[in-house]
């Protein structure tokens, strides 16, 4: 099984697990596995492969063990397109994953069209509410909590006028806009906003631009890798501001690229395993297993796939409109991140974000 799943990630391409298919419910499993996000997408996988042992260690599913299908969407919606159309066609019983908006998006319609159950662990774009058919679930908090969680956050730092930057991608854009909004109907100033591309390197302008608009705070919208050269670039110019990130930097390797910049830096964070009481098993076993230390949305992963589970054990077979309505019924299920209740929008029906602050080179809590 292993192997099998080894030589997906090196095909970085969907895979088969064709040992155990012909008696396997074979799970879907769409996160990024190359380009820059695919450390978090291979978090996502363990975590989900964490919870299939589990369950098929107590005697798998419908009298069936559980296997894993991975997509690699590489963060591009083209890519994400045919790994979505690679495991619908590969039978999955259901999708768990779905790491940046951007990618998930256009996703939606295709899970939709073949009713085949979609489980949202990280993506969290407001972006992907009216594209939803009814067969995708939102585990995450939306955007729109975030923003609601950085105004407040900000507001208690004193912060006045707040400079934000983003990538223009689903994600990105939609959480500095959601928060450039909510931001101006709370009475403050947004002093910049900025607009740059994926996998910059020099950020010079943007720089200059935010030191001219002098703001308190600077958020951060995107992602870690890129971040981490902003916030950089940002200390090494002098700016003395806040400097703040959205939950898409809030891996520990922002601190490998930002370095010293990082400290004191804050992260609008979903609730990761060390700051999860209920997942220090997780995190011995997760450990055990490969080598390391669960990534950001390993979690909420695991969290999706023992909730798909349930739903298919209530259904009671593979069929997606009695899996799809017991997801929909599902009240309070208690998962490492915290219950699970959905909104007639299918999203999380609680704001489950948390403020970290990056200290000694990692991250701790800012908001207990």
């Amino acid at each position: 099984m292993m192997q099998i799943f080894t030589r997906a990630l090196i095909a970085g391409v969907v895979a088969l697990s064709t040992s155990v298919s012909a008696q396997a419910l074979d799970i879907g499993v769409q996160v990024p596995t190359t380009g820059s996000e695919a450390t978090y997408g291979q978090d996502m996988i363990n975590a989900v492969q964490l919870a299939i042992n589990e369950i098929n260690a107590d005697g798998g599913l419908l009298g069936e063990q559980l296997a894993i299908v991975t997509g690699d969407t590489a963060c591009d919606p083209q890519q994400s397109v045919n790994a979505a159309s690679r495991l619908v066609s590969a039978g999955v019983v259901g999708v768990v994953g779905g790491y940046c908006s951007g990618a998930t998006l256009p996703t939606m319609q295709i899970y939709g069209d073949a009713n085949v159950p979609f489980v949202i662990a990280a993506a969290n774009s407001t972006q992907l509410i009216p594209e939803n058919p009814g067969n995708a679930f939102m585990i995450n908090s939306t955007g729109a909590d975030q923003a609601a969680k950085a105004v407040e956050f900000l507001e208690g730092q004193g912060v006045e006028t707040l400079a934000i930057v983003n990538q223009g991608d689903a994600y990105s854009q939609d959480l500095a806009d959601l928060t450039a909004e909510a931001w101006e109907e709370a009475g403050h100033t947004v002093a910049a906003t900025e607009t740059v591309n994926k996998g910059e390197q020099d950020y010079s302008a943007v720089v200059t631009n935010i030191r001219s608009a002098n703001p308190d705070a600077v958020f951060w919208t995107a992602y870690y890798a890129d971040g981490g050269l902003l916030i950089r670039q940002l200390r090494q110019a002098g700016y003395q501001g806040e400097i703040a990130v959205g939950d898409g930097s809030n891996s520990p390797q922002l601190f490998d690229i930002a370095g010293q910049a990082a400290e004191g830096v804050f992260a609008f964070s979903n609730p990761t395993a060390q700051f999860l009481p209920e997942a220090a098993s997780f995190i011995e076993d997760y450990e055990a297993e490969f080598g390391g230390a669960p990534g950001p949305y390993a979690p909420l992963a695991y969290d999706g796939m023992k909730l798909l589970a349930q739903a298919i054990e209530e259904a009671g077979s593979t069929d997606a409109d009695a899996i799809v309505a017991a997801l929909a019924s599902v009240d309070g299920f208690e998962g490492l991140a915290g219950p699970i209740s959905f909104t007639e929008e299918n999203t999380l029906a609680r704001s489950n974000f948390i403020v970290l602050e990056g200290q000694g080179g990692a991250w701790t809590r800012a908001d207990d």
